[in-house]
């Protein structure tokens, strides 16, 4: 048996750490927005090189202030990708604005900004590219775009903790980054937790009066707001955790290093970082053809595979109204039949991926052809041969 996720054999390695800090909350009696949650956004922060650090109760959260900080209302447009979760595009419409899809790079998943200003118009406020499965956008190209036209730039990091671009941290890049803290991220609380990072002083200003129903002081209410707090409690565990997150980010790279030469020989396609990439593997996803009866052969073997995300965002039925149809997203939807998601984590011994892989090799021997290559209609191939090159 090798589950997907083992967050139990996390807590373990660390569990005299993790049972104090939280004792010394409990004893302590304070238990929302006090000096565990102070000293986790300073730490934060420090890890995110950022200025400021914010922490909010969820990462849908953080994007939803993130949007409203930045000026985000009714009447404004944002453009995202449909690859990603659904709180991006929740958070998006929760600000009162519409979320513009834009198509995803074949090679690395995340946002084309090949595709971006032909989605630009007179109602654009934002661009909120999302750092898919811990690999990083290309954000010299999206911020050269977002400047040219005056736009605001928000990073949706939930699954990115400690990934680089060009030795730049996730959600330092942007004029805002947003983090999750859901238990299975790879710096994960033991409930629900999320956090605003930015280097603009006015934007965390406006998240804390946000977060906390618009208090400049108590019962000092300046603008409306919401209860977004972080608990003690939450903070406590992260601080614990981030004192171990680089070790654990080394330890998904070299498991992921270890998939990459077992798959070598295998017509499995999976998303190419750019050398200057720190990819940090939240999810190692790989597409083949017939993912279906590769998901339920590795199932039957015990092996905790997953999808994410099956059904891309423009498909769901709670966004029909968006009007978007089946085949407005190629890249997208192509990837969304085609890939799986592969055991990693931490704690997941090297040996174990060896197992994972020769039940793929069963796969792939009921596998049609090499899987299929997914290219925009203009066959655009922009970092493998463009921005890869730079």
């Amino acid at each position: 048996m090798i589950p997907f996720l083992d967050l139990k054999a996390q807590y373990s390695q660390i569990k005299p750490e993790i049972d104090a800090a939280v004792a010394r909350v409990v004893s302590s009696g304070h238990f929302v927005l006090g000096p565990e949650v102070t000293a986790f956004e300073e730490r934060f922060a420090d890890y995110c090189r950022t200025a400021h650090c914010r922490a909010v109760n969820s990462g849908t959260s953080a994007l939803h202030l993130a949007l409203l900080a930045a000026g985000v209302g009714p009447g404004d447009e944002v453009i995202t990708v449909s690859m990603t979760f659904v709180a991006t595009t929740a958070a998006i419409l929760y600000s009162g604005a519409r979320p513009v899809f834009v198509d995803v790079d074949p090679v690395t998943w995340t946002m084309d900004p090949d595709l971006i200003e032909a989605a630009i118009t007179a109602r654009t406020k934002a661009i909120l590219p999302v750092h898919l499965h811990g690999l990083m956008a290309d954000m010299d190209s999206i911020m050269a775009i977002a400047r040219r036209h005056g736009l605001v730039v928000i990073e949706d990091a939930a699954q990115a903790h400690g990934a680089e671009y060009r030795g730049r941290r996730a959600g330092s890049i942007g004029d805002l980054g947003c983090f999750s803290f859901y238990p299975g991220k790879n710096l994960g609380a033991f409930g629900e937790g999320g956090a605003v990072v930015t280097d603009r002083p006015e934007f965390a200003r406006r998240v804390s009066l946000l977060r906390d129903w618009g208090q400049e002081a108590k019962y000092d209410h300046v603008i409306p707001g919401y209860n977004y707090r972080m608990d003690e409690i939450q903070s406590a565990v992260l601080n614990v955790k981030l004192d171990y997150i680089e070790r654990w980010t080394e330890a998904r790279r070299s498991l992921a290093e270890r998939y990459n030469a077992l798959l070598s020989d295998l017509p499995f396609a999976r998303p190419q970082p750019p050398r200057y990439a720190r990819h940090v593997y939240h999810v190692y996803a790989v597409r083949l053809e017939r993912r279906d009866d590769a998901l339920t052969l590795l199932r039957d073997a015990g092996i905790g595979a997953g999808i994410h995300y099956p059904v891309p965002v423009h498909l769901q039925r709670a966004y029909a109204e968006l009007g978007y149809r089946a085949g407005d997203l190629p890249v997208t939807e192509k990837l969304a039949n085609d890939f799986l998601s592969l055991p990693i984590y931490p704690e997941l011994p090297p040996e174990r991926a060896a197992e994972v892989v020769g039940t793929l090799r069963s796969a792939a021997a009921q596998q049609p052809s090499a899987a299929t290559r997914v290219e925009h209609p203009q066959s655009v191939m922009t970092w493998s041969h463009n921005r890869r090159a730079s």
